[in-house]
């Protein structure tokens, strides 16, 4: 078998998707920027062939260097990245290529909030009202009908990167007045914990792993506020995200793919509200929690789906996995010596951000796991304590 991987080598984690999939014989044909001879070692064992390019952005030569795949390994059966960035690129070689998988369509309804909504409504899942904003005139008219505050975003994006809260006229002139270019989806704000149900179907589109992540921050804050991030995956999944989860998973049609589907479970009322489905794994860091809370190997588990052997492995939630954050240039109480002193058995990784992601994610990340939530609570006070 002969799959195309996008961007092989970022982000540095998921270089273990191409791992996977060479340990179980399948033939890896990487495209990106990054020339080989600075490729990882392991990487470089995944790969059987490799096209660098030099700008992915540039369809035209992602293309030709599919074409160059295909007259010297023969045809191509899939193509991924993994990557929300990448996901339109996975589309159009689909097309051109007729190989299986989202084709262009099927990606915009993933992409397009305004079309994931359509979605959710058709499989009655809980949703707050939400539009395109095509103009002042059409949301001060949404404000009329929903009141203050709400809450823009773009129609295609991911987290709270562009995004704004508007808690007033004068927000809402603002907002017009600095948007980026592009459509902007409104929704009435909800004060919520944000929570998702994540996990992989196989390719009969059955549900064959979930996990579920809670959020200590909201995301605008984190954007807003320059908050140092943390969550964590639970042991026990609540059961209505269950039961919704798996409606909306079936209804897009998801298969040997991941999902990653956000909620907002409303603090006052304890209502649990979708927000958005993207056909891909939950980013930064969560697919190593993933493997810390139960010790075992996503990566592989995913790859062996697509050799056609399943997910093998046995699911036992033993522990809470969490990422906790820090960013340069804050004056943190504990040094790294202490943190490592205090619990460094609960923390089986350490790693640096890259800089894309650090505006969310921090500049850098201790991954730690613990039995019982409360400590978790503890290492996130501990580690992000200022003086």
């Amino acid at each position: 078998m002969n799959i195309v991987y996008i961007s092989p080598a970022f982000p540095p984690n998921f270089q273990a998707f191409c791992h996977g999939l060479a340990n179980c014989g399948i033939k890896v044909l990487g495209i990106g920027e990054d020339y080989f001879e600075n490729l990882s070692e392991d990487l470089k064992h995944s790969l059987a062939d490799y096209y660098r390019v030099d700008n992915l952005e540039n369809y035209d030569v992602v293309y030709r260097a599919c074409g160059y795949f295909i007259h010297r390994w023969g045809r191509i059966e899939r193509v991924e990245s993994h990557n929300e960035h990448w996901m339109m690129h996975e589309a159009r070689i689909r097309e051109d290529f007729r190989i299986q998988g989202p084709d262009v369509t099927q990606t915009l309804k993933i992409k397009r909030k305004s079309e994931m909504k359509k979605i959710f409504l058709n499989c009655n899942a809980p949703v707050v009202a939400g539009e395109i904003a095509v103009s002042p005139e059409s949301a001060n008219d949404f404000v009329k009908k929903h009141g203050f505050p709400i809450f823009a975003k773009p129609d295609i994006g991911v987290g709270a990167m562009a995004a704004f809260k508007i808690n007033n006229e004068e927000d809402l002139a603002y907002f017009w007045q600095n948007k980026p270019q592009g459509d902007y989806f409104i929704e009435p704000f909800i004060d919520g914990q944000l929570m998702t149900f994540d996990g992989i179907c196989d390719q009969n589109g059955e549900i064959v792993f979930y996990s579920s992540l809670f959020s200590v921050n909201g995301a605008y804050d984190l954007v807003a506020y320059k908050q140092d991030l943390s969550f964590y995956l639970v042991r026990e999944i609540p059961e209505d995200a269950i039961a919704i989860g798996r409606k909306i998973v079936k209804e897009f049609d998801i298969r040997a793919k991941f999902f990653h589907l956000e909620f907002l479970r409303d603090r006052h009322t304890g209502k649990l509200f979708v927000l958005e489905m993207n056909c891909r794994p939950p980013g930064g860091y969560t697919v190593d929690l993933m493997n810390f809370s139960a010790d075992i190997n996503v990566y592989q588990e995913w790859a062996n789906i697509i050799a056609g052997r399943g997910f093998e492995a046995r699911v036992e939630r033993k522990y809470f996995a969490a990422h906790i954050s820090r960013k340069w240039g804050k004056n943190y109480l504990h040094s790294h010596e202490e943190i490592i002193g205090a619990f460094g058995e609960k923390i089986p990784m350490i790693t640096e951000v890259p800089l894309v992601f650090a505006e969310v994610m921090g500049n850098f990340a201790y991954i730690a796991r613990a039995p019982e939530e409360r400590e978790i609570y503890e290492m996130i006070d501990f580690i992000q304590k200022k003086v």
